[in-house]
């Protein structure tokens, strides 16, 4: 992974050297260079940054000042010729911080951080994704007094009762108090089809059609004339080995 950095220093040849050092380093690319925070600002504004290399003492504003005043800032390294910023620096939750002159190993100690940490925040984005979407494969249902999870994959066919409807599921069937057509909609198309105006069935779940039933474990679900085109162009016809 790739980190896209900028380098924002006064001097001319401390930018030099950070560019040195960045080419030296493959996991690295400068895509931006600026004398001072007003162009770190619009550098920001223009394109992704992963990692900036600040200096301090800066004209029209400050290292320091820049990151009292910065939003959701990326990672930043401070490199600087004084010292004594460094636990300001820090309690601004810099990355690093680097003392010119500043040597390749130290630096090269410092970014190796960076990657690491932006690796990890990569990960835990990742995680969240996974529960968030491990999340969306149940949903629960009141049924009498108590609260029940459904888990979306045990779902074989829904039917539906007046003002009731009856999940069939591989571990028990559940009835509660739902309008069919609202649990339509919260199901995924490309994995439930209605097949009558009082059934929906679960698609990855069917065994076989039969005239106008659906067979599915040992239960028959009837087919409604409005619904069989529909049904068998899309459970048999996108699937169908033919001669």
């Amino acid at each position: 992974m790739t980190l896209r950095c900028v380098a924002i220093d006064d001097e001319p040849l401390a930018r030099e050297c950070m560019a040195n050092y960045v080419r030296e380093i493959d996991f690295l690319q400068l895509t931006g260079a600026g004398n001072n925070p007003i162009e770190l600002t619009r550098l920001l504004n223009e394109q992704k940054v992963d990692l900036i290399f600040l200096d301090i003492q800066m004209p029209v504003i400050n290292g320091i000042e820049f990151l009292k005043m910065a939003q959701n800032p990326p990672m930043v390294i401070i490199t600087s010729a004084y010292p004594n910023y460094a636990l300001e620096g820090f309690q601004l939750d810099v990355l690093d911080y680097l003392v010119k002159p500043i040597t390749f190993n130290r630096f090269f100690k410092a970014v190796s951080k960076a990657r690491d940490y932006h690796n990890l925040l990569a990960r835990q984005t990742n995680n969240d994704l996974i529960e968030e979407n491990t999340q969306a494969d149940y949903f629960f249902i009141k049924c009498d007094y108590k609260y029940e999870r459904i888990y979306v994959n045990d779902i074989l066919f829904i039917e539906a009762m007046q003002n009731y409807v009856t999940i069939y599921t591989s571990k028990g069937k559940y009835i509660t108090l739902l309008y069919l057509k609202n649990v339509e909609q919260n199901l995924d198309k490309h994995s439930f089809i209605r097949v009558h105006k009082s059934f929906i069935v679960s698609i990855p779940k069917i065994e076989s059609i039969e005239n106008n039933e659906i067979l599915i474990q040992s239960f028959r679900i009837p087919i409604s004339r409005n619904y069989r085109d529909e049904v068998i162009e899309k459970v048999v016809n996108t699937r169908l080995w033919k001669k």
